[in-house]
């Protein structure tokens, strides 16, 4: 073997192996961002069910309060204690809001504005901070769970999830509510 064929497979050699090395490398930075893009949508949805999460208890708990006050179902916590709850719930709704402006996509966290502002309405009318009747009430709680679709379907847009909760292939809901009715008074049932 002269020279020129020992010289031919020493390159050989060396390409074949800086071809391995360069698929190697491509393969393993690839396989790395898949797992990075994975870890950060677990942490987007843990986020996401999070906030959700808060912004219904803090909203479950306004209706509590609501209903208490205006005598539609007793409750067996006081008004203090039922304020401090609602207090308690905002503020780690805050705190999940948070979560979702540093992980969450534009829409996502636009979605999560027009819900804070939606669900502050419903909490402001159980405290009494804004005026309102049985009618405007659902009105309100109509309107934040709305939102809490609209957040949905933006977070799930975010995370790559075919389909959405709203639309064409998803009947309109109303709230389940049973008619309105007042301490000692018979059922008046109200939109």
């Amino acid at each position: 073997m002269d020279t020129g064929e020992q010289f031919v497979t020493i390159s050989a050699v060396l390409l074949g192996a800086l071809m391995t090395h360069v698929t190697n490398y491509m393969l393993e930075r690839s396989r790395n961002r898949q797992e990075l893009l994975t870890r950060w949508d677990d942490k987007k949805l843990d986020a996401y069910e999070g906030y959700i999460d808060r912004v219904r208890a803090s909203i479950f708990l306004a209706v509590q309060l609501y209903e208490h006050k205006e005598g539609i179902r007793e409750s067996h916590k006081s008004e203090p204690e039922m304020l401090a709850e609602m207090d308690d719930a905002s503020r780690f709704g805050g705190r999940a809001f948070e979560r979702v402006m540093l992980l969450g996509g534009d829409d996502v966290v636009e979605a999560g504005h027009r819900l804070n502002a939606t669900a502050a309405e419903v909490g402001w009318q159980a405290t009494g901070r804004a005026a309102g009747t049985l009618k405007e009430w659902r009105a309100r709680n109509r309107a934040a769970f709305k939102s809490i679709n609209d957040f949905h379907d933006a977070a799930r847009e975010d995370l790559g999830v075919k389909g959405n909760v709203t639309g064409e292939s998803h009947p309109e809901r109303d709230l389940l509510l049973p008619p309105a009715q007042r301490r000692g008074e018979g059922s008046a049932p109200e939109a």
